[in-house]
């Protein structure tokens, strides 16, 4: 007989969905839960967490799959369970409420809510009976039940603290708006020192323990010791791109990485695998590859692109959230290795066994969690593999390097294949227009530095998907689950454009979406994808703008009205959307139409002081703002659209290491080509027979050349 099911059961989210079972009576977030609230005059259990959250499983292990404790819950409560991948606009305001208090943010997120949504209390996960000094998750019921019906005042004055305290926060700190002046190419030295600072010298990344690959710091120092010849910059990240290739964050049998390492030697990950971090690691890795031609770096995107087609693609080509940290009730049993196993899968196969072995650093203590099983790492180079072998052999005998290679390469086959036939760690399957965004761009943008066509190919067919299903007259929906847009509404938006099958996301959906379409532009040529970016531009703007401010809020304008409408300036694991947003702005103002500038540079000046005071925090903004005072590198390519010459000049421009950088096509015999990059394609003549390049920086543009080679002496 099938367990009881509660209101999450029609829910389309796979978290959600995972809690449909639960004693609890859970409500997703809508009126039906709000309006009990208030006519029962009952406060709020606020839970929010994602489908691969590991402390997520055991919070709803230990406590939401309890009778005992689900009742009290149903009995003093009005309860919400919410997805934060669904609902982000939630998240960053209720995220907040625990950092208010002092305490750090994360997932499960357990708040506390008055009956009109304001938030009184917060934690994260708490035990199911006291524990290492956190209170039980029954006290803490209690606890809050207690002071809402005998200490009402209080409460109510503490919400209202709150709840101005959350919209106190919610734009960037009250600083005096900068100007492009101050914006000016000081802005990565300034931005680096900070970094620099606080770089692990000897394991590379951020600070210490736990530590994430914080991508778009590493972004601002790469540019930084590239650009502007800082070696202390640049050796930070090859470093950080060395060491946790190395370390357990990289799956070292399938390729992608895990979300961040628990120590700081980038060695046991917290396992579970995010799109979003592997979208915006593949381009940082093919970036890599750009700036220090360091083979391995490529290997790695290929590796990490790998992953994602075999693991993570929809049969229509978009491509699924996370995958799961724990199978069989366990964190990582999936991933790590005992001895025992790695003996079953290589069978008789000696050399296989004792380089694989060492190589992995598979020991019988192990080193995962006094389990006896190794969270595999390059332990050691092959050639160190190598020498050990033969020195156990008696130095009578030598290894050659390639019988080791040839070793490890059936040892990695054959350990996949057994890996393969576990249980395997659930898989989140929501397509996210945000999350796809990212790797749509990063894929067309590292598939035309390593030349691979066909992952141009891919980003252009999940592309594809997402305009198809989730892009109404401009306005970019939430997700697809099984094929559909979720969150489905019956209505028309303010501009009159069809909405009745695809309610409209946030703002990174808009923003990441549309920087995705001028990425597929630069990488194909086809100015269709011009058109494209300028009406999510428009549509952005006209939702999520706000003149006053000035700046862009994540919700938009006709969205559900909450205690506090966020701006998100902030980069978390992803880039902020707000920094994203004006990035489009710029991007197009680049290239297709100077009005686009207005809101991206008031919106970058707003944003100048914070970010250059918290580079950390603010990291795509200092990228963002770079462009802006540098101006991008655009290369214009006159020519006949497929001609080999055109096509090696493009490639050209591809492989250069240039962050801030354009490449457009004009086809002579195309008049919609010129059309779509009119800002750039004026006064910029064919030459018979021929195709031509010019470099650009800002106004300024180089005499036409030929070739490639001359084509990168410019680009230098």
């Amino acid at each position: 007989m099938a367990a009881p099911t509660n209101r999450l059961a029609s829910e389309s989210s796979p978290y959600l969905l995972q809690h449909a079972h639960n004693p609890v009576a859970w409500y997703p977030w809508g009126a039906e839960a709000l309006d009990l609230a208030r006519r029962e005059d009952r406060p709020i259990l606020l839970s929010i967490g994602y489908a691969a959250c590991h402390w997520c499983h055991v919070m709803e292990r230990e406590s939401f799959e309890d009778d005992a404790i689900a009742q009290r819950m149903n009995d003093l409560f009005v309860n919400i369970k919410v997805d934060r991948e669904e609902r982000p606009d939630l998240d960053h305001i209720y995220q907040l409420v625990v950092q208010l208090l002092g305490r750090s943010g994360g997932w499960p997120l357990t708040v506390f809510l008055t009956p009109d949504q304001r938030p009184f209390f917060a934690g994260t996960y708490f035990p199911p009976k006291d524990k290492l000094g956190m209170p039980g998750f029954p006290k803490v019921l209690d606890a809050i039940a207690d002071a809402f019906r005998n200490r009402r005042d209080e409460v109510e004055h503490h919400a209202q603290e709150i709840t101005q305290a959350i919209e106190r926060a919610q734009g960037a700190p009250a600083r005096a708006a900068g100007d492009v002046a101050s914006a000016s190419s000081d802005v990565l030295r300034r931005a680096s020192r900070q970094l620099l600072a606080r770089l692990d010298p000897h394991h590379g990344g951020i600070g210490s323990r736990p530590k994430f690959p914080n991508t778009m710091a590493l972004d601002v120092l790469l540019r930084r010791g590239v650009l502007e010849g800082d070696r202390a910059a640049a050796e930070g990240v090859e470093l950080t791109l060395d060491r946790m290739r190395d370390g357990g964050i990289w799956d070292h049998l399938r390729g992608g990485f895990h979300r961040y390492s628990t120590d700081e030697r980038w060695l046991v990950p917290h396992f579970e695998k995010m799109l979003y971090d592997n979208a915006l690691l593949l381009r940082l890795y093919a970036d890599g590859f750009r700036a220090f031609k360091k083979p391995i770096y490529a290997e790695t995107a290929r590796e990490i692109v790998g992953y994602l087609f075999a693991e993570m693609r929809d049969p229509e080509g978009g491509f699924y959230a996370s995958q799961d940290a724990d199978s069989e009730g366990s964190e990582g049993k999936f991933f790590v290795w005992t001895l025992d196993q790695l003996r079953a899968a290589v069978g008789e196969d000696q050399l296989a066994y004792d380089v694989a072995r060492l190589v992995f650093g598979i020991t019988e203590e192990g080193n995962f969690e006094h389990s006896g099983a190794t969270v595999l790492s390059q332990h050691r180079t092959l050639e160190q593999a190598a020498a050990l072998i033969d020195e156990a052999a008696g130095g009578g005998s030598s290894t050659h390097l390639a019988r080791c290679r040839e070793a490890l390469a059936r040892a990695r086959v054959a350990m996949l294949a057994a890996r393969d036939a576990r249980p395997r760690p659930a898989r989140d399957d929501k397509v996210l227009a945000s999350w796809n965004g990212l790797l749509i761009g990063a894929l067309a943008d590292a598939g035309r530095a390593l030349d691979e066509p066909a992952w141009v190919d891919a980003a252009a067919r999940a592309f594809a998907l997402l305009e198809r299903k989730l892009i109404r007259g401009g306005r970019v929906g939430r997700y697809l689950k099984d094929g559909a847009p979720a969150g489905a509404k019956a209505e028309r938006g303010s501009a009159g454009a069809a909405l009745d099958d695809v309610r409209p996301g946030f703002l990174d959906d808009q923003a990441y979406l549309g920087n995705a379409a001028l990425d597929l532009y630069e990488a194909t040529a086809d100015p269709r994808y011009v058109g494209v970016a300028r009406a999510i531009a428009d549509a952005m703007i006209a939702h999520h703008w706000d003149e006053a401010a000035p700046g862009f809020f994540f919700t938009p304008d006709d969205g559900d009205a909450l205690i506090a409408r966020t701006q998100d300036i902030y980069d978390q694991a992803a880039p902020s959307a707000v920094s994203m947003a004006a990035l489009l702005c710029l991007r197009l103002s680049e290239i297709a139409d100077e009005r686009y500038m207005a809101p991206a540079e008031r919106q970058l000046m707003a944003l100048a002081p914070t970010a250059l005071e918290n580079p950390f925090g603010l990291g795509q903004t200092v990228c963002v703002l770079d462009r802006l005072a540098r101006g991008a590198v655009t290369v214009v390519v006159v020519g006949a659209s497929g001609s080999v010459a055109a096509s090696e000049l493009t490639r050209e421009a591809f492989q250069a290491y240039l962050p801030s950088r354009a490449v457009v096509l004009v086809d002579p015999a195309r008049p919609e080509s010129a059309a779509a990059v009119k800002v750039v394609a004026e006064g910029k003549p064919a030459r018979a027979g021929a195709a031509v390049a010019y470099a650009c920086r800002g106004r300024t543009c180089s005499a036409p050349v030929t070739t490639p080679a001359d084509l990168k002496a410019l680009l230098v």
